[in-house]
């Protein structure tokens, strides 16, 4: 098995969990809950690998999708420990801990101050989250493996107040896009770069 992805969110900031309670086809998350994101492989591990979380503490399960190559599963608690336990027991079953994870990698950090109004609505056709405004500063953030774009997300609204557009965490990168204040924007993307920037796992 390998895991690609392994993601604690200590604690959902307000946007982050309203956004990601749209995103998810499961239980819906709320603003205060832990969150443990994992992405398998061979996709059909995952089964297994929920079963057991489940199985081991209390936490309610968001996310199990199967696709071509990756299974993923998410799985959520007011708890951060229970979330923390449900996922390092899950792994243990299988010979894995955290730290076998692929370390993720900031791949691109694009900026944009004074957005036109144009553009800012064809942004704006694609968000599940806020809506960007003409004359704001817009960030998209890349990442890879794509999930842990989650914890940038999570992250740079901690750090400061931004609006929350959107994140896709599939594909070969996932992407955030944020917006607010330079100043605003700055804070946030740097937070975000630092929390992804800092995961320790494996080179893949």
């Amino acid at each position: 098995m390998e895991l690609r992805t392994y993601i604690l969110i200590d604690s959902m900031q307000p946007q982050y969990a309203a956004l990601t309670g749209v995103l998810l086809s499961g239980d819906v998350p709320v603003e205060g809950m832990a969150e443990v994101f994992m992405e398998l492989a061979p996709a059909s591990d995952v089964y297994e690998v929920l079963d057991a979380a489940l199985k081991t503490t209390d936490v309610r399960p968001g996310l199990l999708r199967v696709e071509r190559e990756f299974g993923t599963l998410e799985i959520h608690s007011f708890f951060q420990e229970a979330v923390q336990v449900a996922g390092r027991e899950a792994l243990a079953k299988f010979d894995l801990t955290e730290l076998d994870r692929w370390k993720p990698e900031v791949v691109s950090v694009k900026t944009i101050s004074n957005m036109d109004a144009y553009e800012a609505q064809l942004v704006n056709r694609m968000a599940r989250g806020g809506q960007l405004l003409k004359g704001q500063t817009l960030c998209v953030i890349e990442v890879s493996p794509a999930a842990y774009v989650m914890l940038a997300a999570n992250e740079a609204e901690k750090a400061s107040n931004i609006t929350l557009i959107h994140y896709q965490p599939s594909g070969r990168y996932g992407r955030l896009y944020i917006s607010g204040t330079d100043s605003e924007v700055k804070v946030a993307r740097d937070a975000a770069v630092q929390a992804v920037d800092s995961l320790v796992g494996q080179t893949p």
